[in-house]
């Protein structure tokens, strides 16, 4: 077979299933409509967002007035931690009202994938406000400012009961969707660092030690950067089509190739079409013939429930089609 028919084939497989020894079997594992929303959000999930976040946003107004009244880094550094909660937040919300878009005739796989674009911008974003912060900390330990280590304590503690209460109204969804556990462990983290940045307070309150204040804004900001560099991290790979971290591709691989009748897999690829969903292309050589839609349905609904892969495409193929075929699609594909 030409590159040429191989081509016009690919464009014409849905209408002929069988042309040329080649089926494509196509699932956006979007049940009856064409769209089934993966984590689709609970009832009265998109007003514990907006609790969570209004209420993260007063934290961060509050410890940011007091940070710069009470000379404290420590409370500028919580307010900093605070304001990556909003931006995760509003992250997290903004996927769940993303994830019930429709796919349309220029975005055919939906919006999903701006969750990975604003992932990215988040972790940049944090990490400059990080790199502020190390430098304020690092000139109040060479000059050190008093601190009113009172103001310190009563507004952390502040923090501390908004960001446990934060914490808890996730609590409920966070067993079933993976999106709200990470907002809630997220407001789990903030409330111990808050709790950290109160004790600090108390400390200098007592013995006048403001040099603490400093060196615990050091602390959150290493714990801010050891979150955000994998945040960002991931979020590159995410952007650039990599496989994603919780995918184990040669799983996939194995359990393609011992499917009865296939006698080898290639063109395999698989990337994130957002930070909830996955999509997957591969062929299948098949010399016995094409064994039937039913059989294409059951591998793709296998990946889509025991592998993750929300979009499959699978195309049989007989393997009498030359590599060059298979070359100039890969070429094309990516």
């Amino acid at each position: 077979m030409s590159t040429h028919q191989h081509e016009e084939h690919e464009h014409h497989q849905h209408h002929d299933g069988h042309a040329h020894g080649h089926s494509h079997g196509h699932e956006h594992g979007h049940g009856g409509h064409g769209h089934h929303h993966h984590g689709a959000p609970q009832e009265g999930q998109g007003r514990t967002f907006a609790l969570a976040v209004g209420l993260n946003v007063l934290i961060v107004v509050v410890q940011a007035i007091y940070g710069f009244l009470a000379h404290s880094t420590a409370l500028l550094a919580d307010a900093g931690h605070n304001l990556s909660d909003v931006l995760g937040l509003l992250l997290a919300w903004g996927a769940v009202w993303l994830g019930t878009r429709q796919p349309n005739a220029r975005y055919t796989f939906g919006l999903g994938s701006s969750s990975i674009l604003a992932s990215l911008a988040n972790a940049a974003l944090l990490l400059f406000a990080c790199g502020a912060i190390v430098l304020e900390a690092i000139q109040r330990l060479i000059n050190p400012a008093p601190v009113a280590g009172f103001d310190v304590f009563i507004v952390a503690t502040l923090g501390l009961i908004v960001n446990g209460f934060s914490a808890w109204l996730f609590m409920r969804g966070s067993k079933e969707d993976l999106n709200v556990r990470g907002a809630f462990l997220h407001m789990a983290a903030d409330a111990a660092i808050s709790a950290a940045v109160a004790v600090s307070g108390l400390i200098i309150m007592f013995t006048g030690a403001s040099w603490l204040d400093p060196l615990m804004s050091l602390v959150v900001v290493s714990v801010i950067v050891y979150g955000t560099w994998g945040l960002g991290r991931d979020a590159m790979r995410l952007a650039m089509a990599a496989v994603p971290p919780s995918v184990d591709l040669s799983r996939i691989e194995r359990y393609l190739t011992q499917l009865p009748g296939v006698r080898d897999v290639h063109d395999l690829h698989v990337w994130a079409l957002s930070t909830t969903e996955n999509a997957l292309t591969v062929h299948l050589v098949m010399p016995q013939g094409h064994p039937g839609d039913a059989f294409v349905q059951d591998v793709v609904t296998t990946l889509r429930s025991g592998y993750s892969m929300h979009h499959a495409t699978v195309q049989v193929e007989f393997g009498e089609a030359c590599h060059a075929c298979v070359l100039s699609e890969r070429g094309r594909a990516h």
